[in-house]
């Protein structure tokens, strides 16, 4: 056991208390075990055993009913118990039934021994406790968390996480309840991951969370495997399921992308009648229908501009003398 050393107020400790020497390190092994026959066969075994005890048992009750008592008589019931008894906490302890999916972890006197992963009727050790542990794929949704993405925004944020037990003594015996430690993990590396990424768009060569989900994913996959590692689980996959701007900027932020998204629908109508005026300029002289000087051309030009980049049907005006006029 080390000893707890002195340290001035202030001071850091070398290394984080708790990081080395209290973790409980134990790994999976298989435990020794009988398939089903030899089971089947000792469970039998054991129902004969009891059977005869119990005829015994009754043999000697008769004969201290009937012959007033007698040294053989009360050896013979006290066998009869004792026999009835072993074979009975052999049978409960010994015969398990492990169905497809889950696994036993098997403990000798508070020893762990291994894990019974073998499907079906099985024979352990007698005397040995064992526990349930399930080892298929499970799934749950974080609580909506409500964090500030890179760039302060407040968003909300939530994910389902895929995972399932790989090793069953460090889920067992490293962690209080595994279950509860994942969801709690998840939803830490949750809040984590969404502030290390922009909600809209990239910035700094960070990813967005609305435009890279797979990469963010996949991040958030990484962090909680990390995290439930000590705990002998395996993360599937992890989804962002929910993802929103939080309720005091949403309607600020949605005029925003409003903005956005008129600003660039304009430079796409811009650029397109850009062009076709380019196109109908180059026609035009190509096929000498009208010979145009620098100030006719800007005035086409201009005309046309309006035309295409108006939101309104454009209303023709009748000029009746000439455009110098």
């Amino acid at each position: 056991m080390s000893s707890i050393e002195e340290r001035t107020p202030g001071a850091v400790a070398t290394e984080p208390v708790g990081h080395e020497g209290a973790r409980v390190s134990i790994n999976e092994k298989k435990v020794w075990s009988l398939g089903a026959g030899p089971a089947a066969f000792a469970l039998l075994a054991m129902i004969v055993l009891m059977i005869v005890s119990g005829v015994f048992f009754a043999q000697s009750i008769n004969t201290l009913e009937n012959d007033g008592g007698g040294a053989l008589a009360v050896t013979g019931l006290v066998a009869s118990i004792v026999v009835f008894t072993v074979a009975l906490v052999v049978t409960i302890t010994s015969v398990k039934v492990v169905s497809p999916g889950h696994t036993l972890t098997v403990q000798f006197f508070g020893r762990y021994i291994g894990t019974l992963r073998r499907t079906g009727l099985s024979f352990v050790p007698p005397l040995s406790v064992s526990k349930k542990v399930s080892v298929r794929v499970r799934n749950f949704e974080t609580n909506e968390a409500k964090v500030n993405d890179y760039n302060g925004n407040p968003i909300n944020i939530a994910a389902i996480i895929v995972w399932q037990v790989a090793d069953t003594a460090q889920a067992s015996f490293s962690v209080e309840d595994f279950e509860e430690f994942l969801h709690q993990q998840a939803e830490s590396a949750l809040r984590h991951v969404a502030t290390q990424h922009p909600y809209d768009s990239p910035v700094d060569g960070r990813v967005s969370l609305r435009g890279a989900t797979d990469e963010v994913s996949e991040e958030l996959a990484d962090e909680v495997a990390q995290r439930a590692a000590v705990a002998g689980l395996e993360i599937v996959e992890a989804r962002i399921s929910s993802l929103s701007y939080a309720p005091e900027i949403a309607q600020a932020m949605l005029q925003r992308q409003q903005a956005s998204a008129i600003v660039d629908a304009r430079e796409k109508i811009v650029e397109g009648a850009v062009t076709m005026v380019e196109t109908a300029l180059d026609q035009l002289e190509q096929r000498e229908i009208v010979d145009l000087d620098p100030e006719r051309r800007a005035a086409m030009v201009s005309n046309l501009l309006v035309v295409l980049c108006s939101d309104t049907n454009a209303q023709p005006i009748v000029n009746a003398g000439s455009l110098y006029q």
